[in-house]
């Protein structure tokens, strides 16, 4: 058995991680990879640090703390901006593993089917990291670099999640599919966000995951979205030559070809759901 060790200091976690620390936050991918194995590794337990917990906001967007649950998310007063992010959380397990789960953890798990990960993708999200000399701030799209792989030094941990307040209202939305309704892992899903002004699409940012290593945004689409009126025929303007930067693979869950299938469900069935 390797050592445990659970500060209520991020100051003291960054010392700790002088020497490599498997790191535990919520548990929900952790305990479920060691079933039937003796844990010898060493244990770094961020659960108890108060200041990687919660969120704030100020005049230059929101602050989401590493270890900031998955129901504490649902549960917040946070602007329509935050609804794909928040029904999201809803399709991530079961009651349980919301209440455990934690926002970094998705992120840091880095699996090509995290559901948190697309919808933080179109908020424009950085992640805030720091290590006991430094912190630094970098773009989700840069810090998630492939399956089971982030930007992450072993020094380093993620500290909280920054999310910009658009100049402009905006809503957001997620759709996800799964072989049934709750309890699944994504065959594919996709969410947006969109900037609307004078009932008018000002400015959109569309992402799908499950059907790539990492999560993509679909740039081609939403340059088409920009200046249409915000009515059910915005899922007219999704052409399958919008999913040209996908890469979906044949597995258990699903075809490759199933899966853009289904991409193209999902995201005219999401658009049509922003009409008034």
């Amino acid at each position: 058995m390797g050592d445990y060790v659970r500060p209520s200091r991020l100051e003291e976690a960054l010392s700790a991680l002088a020497r490599p620390h498997t790191v535990l936050a919520g548990g929900t991918d952790f305990y479920p990879a060691r079933v039937g194995r003796t844990i010898d590794e060493d244990i770094l337990d961020i659960g108890a640090i108060p200041a990687l917990r919660g969120i704030s906001s100020a005049s230059t967007g929101w602050r989401l703390g590493a270890t900031t649950t998955w129901s504490e998310m649902i549960e917040a007063d946070l602007p329509p901006l935050f609804d794909g992010l928040k029904q999201a959380a809803r399709e991530i397990g079961g009651r349980q593993i919301q209440n455990a789960g934690t926002l970094a953890g998705n992120l840091c798990n880095a699996s090509p089917a995290a559901d948190g990960v697309p919808c933080l993708l179109v908020l424009d999200a950085d992640i805030e990291i720091a290590s006991s000399t430094a912190t630094r701030r970098v773009p989700l799209d840069q810090f998630i670099t492939g399956v089971r792989r982030t930007a992450l030094m072993p020094d380093e941990l993620v500290v909280a999640i920054h999310v910009p307040r658009p100049a402009r209202e905006a809503r957001s939305a997620f759709l996800k599919l799964g072989a049934r309704r709750y309890l699944v892992i994504s065959i594919a899903m996709a969410t947006a966000t969109l900037e609307i002004a004078d009932g008018h699409v000002a400015a959109a940012r569309i992402a799908v995951g499950s059907c790539s290593a990492v999560a993509q945004r679909l740039v081609a689409l939403e340059a088409a979205l920009v200046g249409a009126r915000l009515d059910r025929q915005l899922a007219a303007r999704v052409d399958p030559t919008h999913l040209e930067p996908l890469s979906p693979i044949d597995d258990v869950r699903g075809s490759a070809g199933y899966r853009r299938e289904s991409v193209l469900v999902l995201l005219r069935r999401l658009l049509a759901g922003f009409a008034p």
